[in-house]
């Protein structure tokens, strides 16, 4: 069964070039609607990098065990 998270991102450009370049820790912080606070690998981000960063409504889906499956951009 898949479950899922959904954030609101506002990541500025430079602060995500500071993520790609390794100048920062590789992994993005951010708290879920919910209130959960969840850990991630920047990485899976690149596909909605745009000229103003990454910014939106993200929902991110796992397996059961936790495992990463797949991010949406759900606005």
């Amino acid at each position: 069964m898949t479950q899922h998270i959904e954030l609101e991102l506002h990541i500025a450009p430079e602060e995500y070039l500071k993520y790609y370049r390794g100048a920062a820790d590789p992994q993005v912080l951010a708290t879920a609607r919910d209130g959960r606070r969840v850990r991630f690998p920047a990485r899976i981000l690149q596909p909605f990098v745009l000229h103003d960063g990454v910014r939106g409504l993200f929902r991110i889906e796992f397996d059961a065990a936790g495992r990463f499956q797949r991010i949406v951009r759900v606005r």
